[in-house]
């Protein structure tokens, strides 16, 4: 018997454990998963795989967390008393050994072992770079098979752990990350993989949720304040949703941690619309152009999970949370400051999240002795590119508007490579 459940935000349904699914009800809402066990545990299992709340029964592979530790350093500088970092990526010292050096990791090795015990033959998965990584890693380590797909102009940012050869990847010519997406949702009929679902996967935001299971494991109890970079928003709808299991729990708070995320300017189709109070996102703000002025092309989807109902709308109504735009030079100041004040490099994306709490703190939206949680959702890449072998991505090009046909073609060569 299992230990969870699925069920309808909006109306409660209740759905059998499905992979990937809708309510047939309620087509805007997502699913959440429903754990029977109320109480937050911990197993002697190694990393991840030691919390009760995951939607896996039994794990066929190692995955390590993140390394949630209080600060010093960049605490000291920004003068906060309670700041704890929650860091994943490459940093033997400190304990990390995420060698993708992305959180990504763990939606990939949830994503993936729920695929695994659904008995799916393999995935296809849509990515702007981090994701790409993590899932090809944990393809080559869990043993279900993916087909990667991204947009062309995030190739240079791009690297894998495994040889090319062993990692079927498509990149979009003409297209953004939003376009990948609608082309990998063709990929996923034609070759009858299932696409891996993104937001609507309750394993995708369950796996990211671990941040803060590892935190509270850390800590003790939940943070006031949570500060996270988003693209699409599922890690922070994860993070929400694990929130709102550990008040049920009771014993680790009374209050949902404030939630205060972060794009990078100038495009921040979010931050703009939660600025007006709107559950609707404007059309003007997701102009593909925009893209190509930012520094995180990571956090770049033109379908970012914020309408829906369970969505970021609701998760920032729901803590009382607030929304940031952080241009690109405050990203590289704040990159620089954590390494300096830290020890480690971090990636852009974290870099949003860092410069997000440095304008919190200057507009006096958190206290100086307030616990909080950043998520530094990357790092540790020029540590780890020093140390271990990586390899370009070398991908097999198509078009957004690759007819049927084509898209065959593209396929039929990546399997003979």
């Amino acid at each position: 018997m299992s230990h969870f459940t699925i069920a309808c935000r909006s109306c409660g349904k209740v759905l059998e454990n499905t992979f990937c699914a809708s309510c047939e009800h309620c087509r805007d809402s997502l699913l959440r998963t429903i754990y029977g066990d109320t109480h937050f545990t911990e197993k002697s299992a190694d990393g991840i795989w030691r919390f009760n709340w995951l939607p896996v029964h039994s794990p066929d592979f190692r995955q390590p967390g993140p390394v949630v530790y209080r600060s010093s350093g960049l605490a000291a500088r920004l003068g906060l008393t309670n700041l704890f970092i929650a860091f994943n990526g490459y940093w033997p010292e400190k304990g990390a050994s995420l060698q993708t050096c992305t959180f990504k990791e763990f939606e990939a090795a949830v994503v993936l072992q729920n695929a695994l015990e659904n008995g799916l033959d393999g995935l296809v998965v849509a990515s702007a770079g981090n994701t790409a990584r993590a899932f090809s890693h944990l393809s080559s380590v869990s043993g279900l098979p993916v087909i990667i797909l991204v947009p062309r102009m995030c190739l240079t940012e791009m690297w894998y752990l495994e040889s090319a050869s062993r990692i079927p990847t498509l990149a979009v010519g003409d297209g953004d990350y939003s376009d990948t997406i609608d082309v990998a949702k063709r990929i996923a009929i034609n070759t009858g993989f299932p696409f891996e679902g993104g937001v609507k996967n309750i394993a995708k935001r369950d796996g990211l949720g671990v941040i803060l299971l590892e935190a509270v494991s850390a800590m003790g109890a939940l943070p006031n304040h949570y500060f996270q970079a988003v693209g699409s928003g599922t890690g922070a709808i994860g993070v929400w949703e694990m929130a709102e299991r550990f008040l049920k729990d009771g014993r680790f708070g009374s209050r949902l941690p404030v939630l205060h995320l972060a794009q990078n300017l100038p495009f921040g189709p979010m931050v703009k619309a939660w600025e007006r109070n709107s559950r609707s996102l404007f059309a003007d703000d997701l102009r593909p152009e925009l893209i190509g002025e930012i520094t995180t092309r990571v956090l770049s989807t033109r379908y970012p999970a914020y309408s829906v109902a369970g969505g970021v709308f609701d998760a920032l109504k729901a803590t009382g949370g607030k929304m940031y735009g952080i241009k690109n030079d405050a990203v590289y100041s704040a990159m620089d400051s954590f390494e300096e004040t830290e020890g480690i490099d971090i990636v852009p994306a974290a870099g949003v999240a860092v410069a997000a709490l440095r304008k919190a703190l200057d507009n006096d939206s958190v206290g100086r002795d307030d616990t909080i949680l950043l998520n530094i959702t990357g790092g540790g890449e020029r540590r780890l590119k020093r140390e271990h072998k990586t390899y370009e991505v070398e991908a097999a090009f198509v078009s957004k508007k690759a007819s049927e046909k084509e898209i065959e073609e593209v396929l039929c060569s990546l399997r003979k490579s």
